[in-house]
Order: C-alpha cells, then structure tokens, then sequence
C-alpha cells in the first residue's frame, strides 16, 4: 500500500486507487500519517477531528477507523487482526511502509550530499525524481488544521529546499539561463528567502546581467531592513562585493568538452603500435559493440598526430551500395588531402578479369604516395567481394591495414580472405569484453557519473563487459536509477531482434529455449527438451555469437543483456510452459538443484503443490548462506503456490508463515514481518498444540537492539501466548522452555520489569547447559535487552557484547554478530572509548553489506551522526540525514520522536539554551517539555539521558527530594556519558549533571570530584566544548 500526501491524499493498492470515504475519514487517516507510525491517542483524534466534541466522538472514530480498515485492507478475514492501521491500547497506529513524502525527503537529503559531493549531474535528476513526486500543496485539504500545520510546513521548505539545491546543480553545469526562471518565481513567493535571492542573483550575473543581479539584492536588502529590520546575511554580502569587484570566484564553470578516451585497452594499443613497424595487416574481431572500432579510431588518431596520412572506409549493412564502397571513401578522403586525384576504373573493353587487375593496380600505386598511410576498413564482415579483392590487391603494398570484423560466424568470402591474407601473416587482436574493473571509467566518460564498485559489478554482470551494452546501461542507469539496471536498453534489444532473425529456425527455437533455462544452459537439459538436434543447433548458436562454451554439455549466453532480450520477447503463456517443461526434465536430471528446480515451477504457475515444496527447500538453503532477501521472496513465493495448491496442512502453513516473518525481517521488511508473526501466532494457537505454538513462537529468533518495542500491542499478544505455552509444555521440553522464555523477555522490552529480567536469567542458564550456540546468542540478546534495571551498567552490556560477537563468529551466526558489534557500539560510547565504537560500527556496516542486512546501516548512521555531535558543531546535519534513514523501515520504537530528542539534546550538550523548538517530541515529550510531575524514565537505552534531563528540571525548580534521589540513581554511571549508550545522541558526562546536582545540594566537595571526572571524560572523548 503507498500512500500520497504531496497533494490530495490518496492511497493506492496493486488495483489501483483505495476509495477513502468522507472528510472526516481522510483526516483520520492524514493524522495517523503525520504521526509516521507512532501511536496517536483516541483522545487526541477527537481533540483534533472537532472544535468542540459531540456525544459520542470516540464512537464515531472508532467507525471511522473501521471504515479506514476495510478500505485499505479489503482481503483481510472477520475476525482477522488488521496489519496496517492497528490498535494500540487507547489509539490507533498506521503501519505504513511506503509513503511519497517520506521517498521525497530521502531524495532531497541524497541531493544535497551528491552537490556537496561535486556530483552535480546526480544532483540534479535526484531533485528532478524528488520534485517529480509533488501534485499540490502537501496535505491539500488539511493545511489549515492545527494537527497538519507543522508537518505541512516542514514539507513546504523542504520543497524550497529542494528547489534552491536544483538551481545549485544548475548552476554548478553552467547552465544559469536555465535556473533563472524558477528562481524569479520563487523570489516573487519568499522575498525574505536570502537564499532564493542569492541564487537569483549569481544566476543572472553568471547569464551576462549584472545590472538585474544587483538589483535583486538591493531589493532584497530594502525589504529585509523594512520588514524586519535587518542587514543582508553574509552570503548576499559577500555576492555583492564579488559582482562589483567581478571576482573570477563568480565566473561560470567553464563546460567541459566531452572526451572519450579509450577505456581498458592499453595492452590492445601497445600491439597495435608494435604493429606498425612491423605488418602490412591488423586483424581487430570480437563481438558486436566490444569495441574495435574505438580502438582503430584511437589508434587511428595516434598515428594521425605522429604525421601519419590516415583513411577510413567502412562496409555498411546495406546491399544497395556500389561495389568496393569502403575503397570509394578511402580514395576520395586521400584525395580530398591532396595526395593526387582517386584512380578511377577504365570502361571494360576487353577481359574484365584483366579490367579488373589494371585497376586494383592503379588503386594500390596510388596509396605508394601518401606513405607512412594507415588505411581502416571497419566492418569487414560486411565487406562485399570486390572490397575484399582490393584489399588482397593492396596487401602487397608497403601500407598499414587495421581491418576490423565480427569473430562469430564469418562469411564465406570472409572466411576465404582470412586464409588468403595468412600469407602475409597479420598481427591478430581479438577484443574480449571489458575488465570489470574498467567499467566504472567507460561509465564515467559515457556520462559523467561516477558509479560505486558493487553498480559496476552489476553492470559488468548484465553486459559481460561489452562497451556498446556498457554504454547503454550507463545511460539507463543516469536517466532512470539503479532499479533500471534490471532493464534491457532499447538500443540493445533492437540490436538482439536483428541478429536472432537471422538464425535458422532450429537454432532460433533452442536459443529461445535456453534464454527460459536461465544464463548458463546445460546440452543435457536442452536435449531432454528437444531432442539430439539441440547439439548442433546451439553450436549454431555459438558460432553466431550467442552462447560460448564454458566446458562439455555446458553454455552460457555471451551476454546477459542478450538472454533478457531473447526471455522478454516470449509471451507469458509461452514463458510459463516451457518453465514447466523445463522443471518436469529437471527433477529428472537433478532432482537436488532445488533452488532451479524452484524458480521454474513457481514461474511455471502450474504444479503448485511441487512449486511450494521446492520453494521452500531452496528459501532454507538461502538462509543458511545468510541470503535473506533472496530467501524472503522464496518463503513468499511457496506459501503463495501452497494457497494456490488446496492443501490445507495447518502446521505446513505455519511454518511457511514464519519462514517468511523471519526472513522478512532480517532483511529489512519489519512491518511485512509482523504481520506475518500475528497471523501465524492465530493460526497456531488455534489448533490447541503447545509443542507447534512454541516451535512458531521460537521460529523468530531475530536479533533486536532497541529496547523500545515497534508494535506493543503485538508484543503483549505474544507475551501472553509465551506464558499460556509455557505453562501447557511438558517440563522435558527444555530447549522450547529455553526459547519462550527469551522470547518473553524479548518482546517485553523495557515494559517487561522483573518477569522479563528473570525470563532473561532463567534462559541464559538453561541455554549455558544445552550447549546450543544458536540458543545461547538469542539468550544473551535477551539478557541484553534486560540488562538497563539500573543506571551504568554499560560495562556488563560490553561483556555482552563481545561474547556475542566471539560466540556468533565462531559458529557463524552471522545477524548475532552484527549485534554483538551494536551492542559494543552502544557501549563503547557510554564509555567514551570511541575509537573501539568506530572499529565496531565499522565491522558491524562491513558484515550488513556482505550479508545485505539493511537496517545495521540505520543504526551506524545515527552513530556517526552522535559522533559528529561529540566533536562539535555539525550533529544537527547529520542527525537530520540519519533520521531520513528511519523513513520505510517500519522501526517505529526506534522513530517515535528520537531526532527530535536527538536535536534537544545536541543544543544542551553544545551549552545552547535548553528550547523546545520541535512541534512534538513523541515518546520524550515529558522530558523535553515537561509538565509537573515529570514521570520516571524506563528502564532502557535512555534513562541516563532521560533522568539527567529530569534532574536538570529537578535542579530548576529546587525539589531538594527529587534532586536526592536522582543523584543516587545516577550516580552508578558517573562514569559513563548521558545518553551514548545509546549510540544515537549524547549529552554531556553524566559527572557533570551529578556535580550540578550535589552543587544545588551543598555538595560541593563531592561537586567538585564530579566535575574533575567530567573533564577527564571530556578529554577522552574528544569533546572540548563539554568543558
């Protein structure tokens, strides 16, 4: 489900637009938005909905929202628990996981970096994608509402934000014509926009109007001294003394003229220079595209600035040319640079065989005078029989012949010329594709982006290192984006068309077979399809250039971009008969290739019985290669075929349940995995069987790292589900007790108090005796997230840690590892050793992006953001650009308020007034906004940070009770740093809130010792501002 609020708010399925009922029901839905899945009261919707209540608001809301739910979600069963717009406790949550404003300031934030980044190409079709996004006023309809102001405001300047980075590119490609009217429009709208004007203004000096340029910023600052009584800031200034004093800083770029420097053929080029003291003939083949002729024209143009008479005549796909064209355009560019007039052939009188000779004569005496001559014949291939005869004519001549040609399936006369030009024993180059470590230098000069080494991987992968389908997929990629690459290029395909209609129909029909069977073919496999002639048939194939063979019985295709091709040309009836057919031979001749043998029968869209086995089979084994996206589409795609089979196995579906929860988690989908443990969690309880409630319960053992849960209602749900099976389960059953119970504290999170903390204890014993790895690592995630019962215990959350990370490496436990290292993160920073949290933020983002783990890269982010904080200005910035990170990912504990906190914070910690600027700070409102009595911190990640902003108030307002008891709980952490444990926003020491506590009362030796300690912590932190 996507929804759209940059405009009319819409929501839109896999069927198209979700009809939203009244007024009242899209504003329901528009607050449960803003609110980015955080839980908003009933109450509160009613507070909002209405000026003044009627009886029975809440009724009314509560149909509403069901209204809301049948409208977005109109598959759901009766009594099935909704999965997107959700109840917790007295209110209501939107699960949403993809939402255009969210996409809209993650591109903005991408923008900014690629303009900081010098990448200003890249900035520019990010912004154009983010502004493309827009279909009015953000929340039309709803920007008057005193609930949508800030939100719509916030996405308002983010717009002109937007805007100003775009005229920023603009400017950077010495296109400042282009910017000036959307900067005149947005001037027009934000006269007191410094920015907007600053623009505007370098934008017509750089276009030759520096009267108009210096006009704007007269006018801007005559309204900034009538308006508000203010001089122009420092970068109007500065822009103005440059025009006048026309300072070279404010020149336009100057545009640089687009080289193609020959990439990743230096070797190629040093034999050709070789060559040229030595052959008479150069022989370039290799496939379509690869390149040869690029090399020629560089090595044309080398010889050419050596002093080198040089001409090129190319051989066209075209019938209808004269005989010997490519010799006509040789001979006349010779004589167009004054080597004498083109020799022409005399009337045939006589023998036309002696005709003939008379003028290959005349035409290979003529080249004797334009000496040192290089002659190209490019596309030889193509060359008819009178070009190829010249040239054996001329071979004889002291001249240099580069010709060029296509290696597979030559022509006959081709073939002929080959063997007669043996004689002269040419230098033979034969061009492979592209090292993939040239990729990203053709892409770069192809289109000016530079591309990061796993984007040349990939492209290297689709095009086998051809330049000519390089090329098409880097221009893909600058106009579309990553996700194009997927794509085959127009040019490509139109390419492939042509050359597959020229097969014979037996070799057409195998190759189109073998483009179904995947990249790699197998001969066995295609004769089982298609009998013995499929042997000669692919060597067909292979000599046109389709397939190479890698070893007996075994073919790839030259190139994936060719196989795309061929597959995408086929229908969908056509595609899903012959997977079919393909799978059925398969089981036959490699029934344990089950991750084959699952791709064909699930795109078969038959056999769905077969499909969901071996679809699940090959989801296992991804996981147990750590591929977790791959196996959460596998999971997907077998419980779908097992729907579509009409089994009803209830213990099979559930286990295909939580595959899929599980997997989907671990590979970022979180919300898709909630709802699949819900429906799972319903299913099994149904069916009244502890022993399979606790095998489902304990399927999900994923790490977690935050101590905030992202869906308490569920979490209480499956609390309650652990107690009721753990007290039906046999006592022998000790590993299923072992997981419920750290399951239990788990969910529990920082709500569980003593019960979770005793669940965590009792399960790490129980794990200790089994001698289960696996069991061990979810029992010490569990004692971690139970271990905040008191302040400053980040010493025992490292000990944690590093058996985490020394258990999970030795037993390749790969996600329990990433954790280990978070949890090192968290508490190396409590601890001020930062530069044992860099190296485990490091180790913790190397093993996410080998394993593709995309939520570790949220939390490293917010780290290196915290970072920044500690070592002066800057945390603002990047705690915002952390924070786009949250968006999507459906962890709304974690992204309940946190940048808020974060920024509230960073201003204290930086010794700035403590203000409440933000519109709401979610779940630490009551810290950051307090209202009398401020309410106990819970026991997690934040409660130094929590309880040291409440003594802070504490101090205020010289509660000499509250400030005693605050000091003897935070006094166990007095060496640690308020709020990095958490490893995403700081305050200062926590020695120096216990000195301001023990100075408020009397103290003041003890103050003093805590004031020492703070600066020492201070020093080690790298934090001089703390002072």
């Amino acid at each position: 489900m996507r929804f759209g609020v940059l405009g009319p708010l819409v929501a839109e399925d896999a069927r198209g637009d979700v009809g939203l009922n009244g007024p009242r029901h899209r504003a329901v839905l528009a607050r449960l938005l803003i609110a980015r899945g955080r839980v908003v009261p009933v109450e509160r919707l009613v507070d909002d909905l209405w000026e003044r209540p009627p009886e029975g608001a809440v009724g009314a809301v509560q149909t509403f929202v069901g209204a809301l739910r049948r409208a977005l979600e109109p598959d759901r069963a009766p009594r099935e628990p909704a999965r997107l717009l959700v109840t917790v406790d007295r209110g209501y949550a939107l699960r949403a996981d993809s939402v255009d404003a969210w996409d809209f300031e993650a591109a903005v934030t991408t923008a900014r970096e690629l303009v900081d980044a010098h990448r200003a190409d890249a900035a520019l079709s990010q912004v154009d994608t983010a502004l493309a996004l827009w279909r009015g006023p953000a929340y039309a309809g709803f920007a008057d509402e005193g609930w949508a102001r800030g939100e719509v405001s916030r996405l308002t300047e983010l717009r002109l934000l937007a805007e100003e980075l775009r005229a920023e590119a603009l400017l950077a490609l010495g296109r400042a014509a282009e910017a000036i009217p959307e900067l005149e429009s947005r001037v027009r709208e934000n006269p007191l926009r410094e920015n907007g004007s600053r623009l505007l203004a370098l934008a017509l000096y750089r276009s030759g109007r520096q009267s108009d340029a210096l006009a704007v910023l007269r006018t801007t600052r005559a309204l900034l001294a009538d308006e508000l009584g203010l001089d122009p800031g420092a970068g109007l200034r500065d822009l103005e003394a440059g025009i006048l004093a026309q300072a070279p800083r404010l020149a336009p770029p100057v545009p640089k003229i687009a080289e193609r420097p020959l990439i990743g053929r230096a070797a190629e080029l040093a034999r050709l220079d070789e060559a040229a003291t030595r052959s008479r003939l150069v022989l370039i083949s290799g496939d379509a595209g690869v390149g040869k002729t690029a090399l020629a024209e560089a090595f044309s143009a080398r010889l050419a600035a050596q002093g080198w008479a040089t001409a090129w005549g190319s051989n066209p796909d075209d019938e209808g040319l004269p005989p010997a064209y490519a010799w006509s355009r040789i001979l006349t560019t010779l004589a167009d640079a004054g080597y004498g007039a083109a020799p022409t052939a005399s009337p045939v009188t006589g023998d036309p065989m002696t005709a003939r000779r008379r003028w290959h004569r005349a035409v290979a005496s003529s080249l004797a005078g334009a000496a040192p001559l290089l002659l190209v014949l490019d596309d030889l291939h193509w060359a008819g029989e009178e070009t190829l005869a010249l040239l054996t004519s001329v071979l004889a001549e002291p001249v240099l012949i580069v010709a060029t040609y296509r290696g597979s399936d030559p022509s006959a006369r081709l073939t002929e010329f080959l063997g007669r030009a043996a004689r002269v024993e040419p230098t033979r180059i034969y061009l492979g594709g592209l090292p993939e470590t040239d990729v990203a230098g053709l892409v770069r000069v192809t289109t000016g982006e530079e591309i990061d080494p796993e984007t040349a991987a990939a492209i290297h992968r689709r095009s086998g290192g051809n330049a000519f389908f390089v090329r098409e997929l880097a221009r893909l990629l600058a106009s579309e984006g990553p996700a194009a690459l997927d794509a085959v290029p127009p040019g490509v395909r139109d390419v492939v068309r042509h050359r597959v209609e020229a097969l014979p129909d037996t070799a057409r029909e195998v190759v189109r077979r073998a483009a179904v069977i995947g990249t790699d073919v197998d001969l066995r496999l295609l004769e089982a399809l298609s009998g013995k002639t499929a042997l000669d048939a692919t060597e067909i194939a292979v000599q046109h250039g389709f397939l190479t063979e890698t070893g007996p019985h075994r073919f790839r295709f030259s190139h994936a971009l060719v196989r795309d091709t061929l597959y995408h040309d086929l229908s969908r009836s056509r595609c899903a008969r012959e997977h079919g057919r393909i799978a059925e031979a398969l089981e036959s001749l490699r029934p344990d290739d089950v991750d084959a043998l699952a791709h064909h029968y699930v795109l078969s869209e038959e056999h769905a019985g077969r499909a969901a086995h071996y679809a699940k089979a090959a989801a296992e084994k991804a996981e147990s290669r750590f591929a977790q996206a791959e196996a959460a589409r596998l999971w997907d795609a077998a419980l779908t075929a097992y729907d579509r089979s009409g089994a009803t196995d209830a213990a099979e579906r559930l286990e295909l349940i939580m595959g899929k929860a599980r997997a989907s988690a671990v590979s970022g989908g979180l919300g898709q995995s909630r709802r699949h443990r819900a429906e799972a969690l319903e299913l099994a309880e149904k069916l009244d069987d502890p022993l399979l409630t606790a095998r489902v319960i304990g399927a999900f053992d994923i790490p977690a790292i935050w101590t905030e849960s992202d869906d308490p209602a569920l979490a209480s749900r499956i609390a309650a589900a652990v107690e009721r099976t753990l007290a039906a389960l046999p006592e022998e059953r000790t590993a299923e007790r072992c997981r419920l119970l750290a399951t239990l504290a788990v969910e529990l999170r920082n709500a569980g108090g003593r019960r979770a903390r005793e669940a965590a204890r009792e399960a790490e014993t129980l794990a200790r005796r089994l001698d289960d790895p696996a069991l061990l690592a979810f029992a010490l995630n569990a004692r971690f997230l139970q271990s905040f019962d008191r302040a400053g215990l980040a010493s025992r959350r490292a000990g944690i840690g590093a058996e985490l990370v020394d258990l999970a490496s030795r037993h390749r436990l790969v996600t329990f590892e990433v954790l280990g290292h978070l949890v090192l993160v968290q508490a190396k920073s409590a601890l001020a050793d930062f530069a044992a949290a860099d190296r485990h933020a490091e180790s913790a983002d190397e093993l996410g992006e080998k394993y593709g783990l995309p939520l570790v890269a949220v939390f490293t982010r917010w780290y290196r953001a915290m970072r920044t904080a500690t070592t002066g200005p800057g945390g603002e910035a990047a705690y915002r650009a952390a924070a786009a990170g949250l968006a999507g990912t459906a962890m709304s504990g974690v992204d309940n308020g946190i940048l808020a906190l974060a920024l509230f914070c960073d201003r204290i910690q930086r010794g700035l007034p403590r203000e409440a600027t933000e519109e709401s700070y979610g779940a630490y409102e009551s810290w950051c906004r307090p209202v009398h009595p401020i309410p106990d911190s819970p026991r997690d990640l934040l409660y130094e940070a929590r309880t040291c902003l409440h003594a802070v108030v504490a101090i205020e307002t010289g509660d000499r009770t509250l400030m005693d008891r605050l000091y003897a709980e935070l006094l166990p952490a007095a060496e640690e740093i308020a709020g990095a444990g958490s490893g995403m926003l700081t305050l200062r020491p926590v020695a120096r809130y216990l000195g301001d506590l023990a100075t408020a009362l009397g103290r003041h030796d003890a103050a003093a010792a805590h004031y020492r300690q703070a600066h020492a912590i201070a020093v080690e932190a790298g934090s001089p501002h703390w002072g």
